[in-house]
């Protein structure tokens, strides 16, 4: 019996774990994410210069759907390096008071910023041009937004349809995605 235990106990230990690391502020915090001064025109410019595309990702602290996020979906390996590779995310708290400098360099607290770009739920993801295109606020200068968890396959899949620029072509994220999860 004794021998059962033990052999139960090596394979529990040996399970990967994925518990969320959470900050101060009681948000996931994941190695991808930039921490920045939050002005969103910098931002962007530091994501391009590294190739790579900017995402806003809104998050509160509780959020049950940024728990399942963090734990079943950005830490697949395929998701996770896909991020790391092809975007600079930085982190919003739906209710903080940090500051955050809009495109148009309007500066509010995180809470004022979200609530101006009307994103009501958690998480959100936000994704952007690879240029501004003149002085807009983040909800009308984003190419996609998308409210709310999904499951690992429509994640993948929006993430590339972004990096491919999906948004420029005839075919919807939606068509995309059932062509993707077809082949």
């Amino acid at each position: 019996m004794t021998r059962l235990f033990a052999t139960l106990f090596a394979a529990l230990v040996a399970l990967p774990v994925f518990a969320a690391e959470l900050g101060d502020d009681g948000l996931h915090k994941a190695p991808w994410m930039r921490d920045t001064f939050k002005d969103l025109g910098d931002d962007l410019e530091e994501a391009t210069a590294e190739g790579k595309r900017l995402l806003v990702l809104i998050e509160q602290r509780g959020c049950i759907y940024c728990t399942k996020m963090h734990e079943e979906v950005f830490v697949v390996p395929e998701i996770k390096q896909f991020i790391e590779e092809n975007y600079f995310v930085v982190q919003i708290n739906m209710f903080g008071d940090v500051e955050v400098t809009d495109f148009d360099d309007k500066a509010m607290p995180e809470k004022e910023a979200v609530r101006r770009w009307n994103a009501m739920f958690t998480p959100t993801m936000m994704f952007f041009p690879e240029e501004s295109e003149g002085e807009l606020p983040a909800d009308e200068l984003a190419v996609v937004t998308m409210p709310g968890a999904f499951e690992k396959g429509t994640t993948l899949n929006l993430l590339r349809w972004v990096v491919e620029k999906g948004y420029e072509t005839d075919e919807p994220f939606q068509k995309y995605l059932a062509r993707k999860l077809g082949e």
